[in-house]
Order: structure tokens, then sequence, then C-alpha cells
């Protein structure tokens, strides 16, 4: 039993369609999956990857049209990483960003490792993370049909970050339960990780006493998966953790993947997710997103599911 990094990170949207065309046309990443939210069908479930939706590139969205304002706080994961490839795909990326007026800060040096940070169109706070002296999990490949230069594109899901009152509790699941190891302290943030390590296998902690509980909203992150290599596995970590005590989902299927859902002391919720069967189960690898994507389970309700629905288009045709 090991955890080998992060799955994918989930997101709320107040509207899909400005969604799609910023994580599509502006970061070129690929809409691997229309789906809805399985818990809450009369909303779209987005999901951006590398060119096939592996395990470790997906960061998805839950279009809530009438989600307020986030207020930024504790017990939260506050930033999300994507990774390129090497630091001068992050100056690539700077001056994209100046081209399409995308909210940034300046480049930064974290130890060995160079990231710029920057916003989505509704304050998503997202980081890009320079894997040019990264070892550790391997990255995703980018999508080809992006626009976005092969060696320039975004590769998956790098560090993510929380932020908490306490750091105590939520170290003490992630390290004694989940089985992530420390690696030190950077910027002032607890750096753990997990599996072979590196940037898809981090989770940084910072501590704040001098902030409230973040309000979420649109621009918000709801939860955080971390990747199990199968369901044997995942049902083993499901004993792990009622032994623990912590009150959970249970395993659920999500079709694409199997899940188990808990939250640590500090209110986070945590996803252990598996890699398969993954997103080319009912849909072609060369037409993933192109129409809305049902699990079997649901597909009775198509037409009630659609009637709920503001088209969106996401194919050329």
């Amino acid at each position: 039993m090991q955890i080998k990094g992060i799955h994918h990170v989930s997101a709320i949207t107040a509207d899909a369609k400005r969604n799609y065309d910023f994580y599509t046309n502006v970061l070129g990443m690929r809409l691997v999956k229309k789906t809805v939210n399985q818990d809450d069908t009369s909303m779209y479930h987005l999901f951006y990857a590398d060119e096939k939706g592996s395990p470790g590139t997906d960061l998805t969205f839950f279009e809530i049209p009438r989600a307020g304002q986030t207020y930024p706080g504790t017990h939260s994961i506050s930033t999300t990483s994507l990774r390129v490839k090497n630091d001068q795909a992050l100056r690539f990326w700077q001056e994209r960003f100046k081209q399409f007026k995308v909210d940034q800060d300046p480049i930064e040096e974290w130890e060995n490792r160079k990231i710029l940070p920057f916003r989505d169109p509704e304050g998503q706070r997202l980081n890009l993370v320079s894997d040019e002296n990264n070892v550790g999990v391997k990255a995703g490949i980018p999508w080809d049909k992006s626009g976005i230069p092969e060696e320039r594109g975004i590769t998956g899901l790098g560090p993510v970050h929380l932020t908490v009152a306490n750091t105590v509790p939520t170290k003490q699941v992630l390290v004694d339960i989940l089985g992530f190891k420390e690696v030190g302290i950077v910027n002032s943030k607890l750096v753990l990780e997990t599996g072979e390590g590196g940037t898809g296998a981090e989770v940084h902690i910072e501590e704040r006493t001098d902030l409230s509980r973040e309000k979420p909203g649109r621009g918000s992150v709801h939860h955080v998966a971390f990747r199990v290599e199968d369901e044997e596995e995942l049902k083993q970590w499901h004993e792990r953790i009622q032994k623990a005590g912590f009150p959970n989902s249970g395993l659920v299927d999500r079709f694409y993947f199997k899940s188990l859902y808990f939250r640590e002391p500090n209110h986070i919720l945590f996803e252990l997710a598996t890699d398969g069967p993954g997103f080319a189960t009912d849909e072609e690898v060369e037409h993933l997103g192109e129409s809305l994507a049902l699990p079997p389970f649901l597909e009775d309700q198509r037409e009630d599911i659609e009637a709920r629905l503001t088209p969106l288009q996401t194919s050329e045709e």
C-alpha cells in the first residue's frame, strides 16, 4: 500500500463556458471528459488533463452557476500547481499571460525549482511549476492539438497547497495514515511527499493563525484526490481509515475510477482514487470530451439531464 501521488484536484466554477475557454484555449489543456456531478446531475463536471487523461494530470471543475465569491482562509486547498517541462516554459507562459491579460505574479524561486503564480478569470489560485530539476513521478504528455508548443505545454498536476490554522493534525493524517514523508520547510510551508516523490507527489502545508476559515465559492477548490493502484488496494485503505476512526464514504464507483472520501481534522476533503479504468472507457481517445458522457447508471436519465444543462459546445462540429 502506497499513495502514488496526486490523482486529481476538483474545483468550482460559476461559468462552464468561460472555464472551458480559459483552460483549453489559453492553457492548452485537453477537455478529456464532459460529464455531470454524479451526486447532483444538474451541474456539469469538466475534466481537463493531458492528451489521454492520465492519472495525475486532471484538474476538474463542478459548475455551480450561483456560486458566490471566495473569501480565502484556512481549512482550504489554497493553491493548485500545474507542471511544465522546464524554466524556459515558465518564460513562455509569462509572455502568453501578458498577451491574454491573465493575472500573474513574477516568477519565484522555491529552493531548486521555479514557479509562476497566476489566477484564472474567477480567481482560482494556481502555480505553474518547472520540472527543470525534478526527479520523481513521471509527467503526462501535453495535448498535441492544443496550439501550445509541446515543449511548453502543461504536463500534469504539481504540489497541492493546504492552508490550515494548525499543521499538526493534518500532518498526522498524511504521514501516519496515508504514508507521506516529511521533506522539510520551503518558503514557510511544510513539504510532504509520497511514492516516487517530486512535483507530482507533494503536499505543501501552510499554517496561518491570522486568517479566518475560508468561505468557498467560484474559484475555490472542493477536494484533492490521491492515487492508489486499484480497487483491491483501495479496499485496504478503507480498512485503515475505518480503524483510524474517520467517517468516510466507503467505496464509490465513479465509473472512470473508484473512490473513497474522508475529511481530515482541519475539514479538508481528501479522496483516494484508483488509476483505472480511465476516461477511454466510454469514448475513443481521439474524441474524448466532445460529447456529454454519462456513466451507465445515469444513461436512462440522459434526456432529463441534458434538458437541465446549458449546452456547452466542445467539439469542432
